[in-house]
């Protein structure tokens, strides 16, 4: 019964870790989409395509997305016009697969 009680208690903290991970990472998401921007109508230095899809890929999509579609920013590009919504729809997957384990 303890054992029981011991997994549900690691979950539960596993979850809220996982919460704050995700958080965090689709807050740079969005960050890094208007830095780009910034850096874009300034002609200066930007952020890597790749490095900009591996935040989304590695849990920021949707706040990648959302910080494309609020800054108008790598919209017409298309890795970024499908891949981060793929990626959004392949997480979301995982995401509901993972839930009824």
């Amino acid at each position: 019964m303890n054992s029981i009680i011991c997994l549900k208690e690691k979950r539960e903290v596993m979850i809220k870790y996982f919460k704050y991970y995700f958080i965090v990472l689709n807050l740079l998401g969005f960050l890094c989409m208007y830095i780009d921007k910034e850096k874009a109508k300034a002609n200066k230095w930007r952020i890597k395509e790749n490095t900009l899809l591996l935040i989304a890929l590695l849990g920021g999509s949707i706040g990648s997305y959302v910080g494309m579609k609020i800054f108008r920013h790598k919209t017409k590009h298309f890795k970024f016009k499908y891949g981060i919504p793929f990626i959004i729809l392949i997480q979301l997957c995982i995401f509901l697969y993972m839930s009824k384990l």
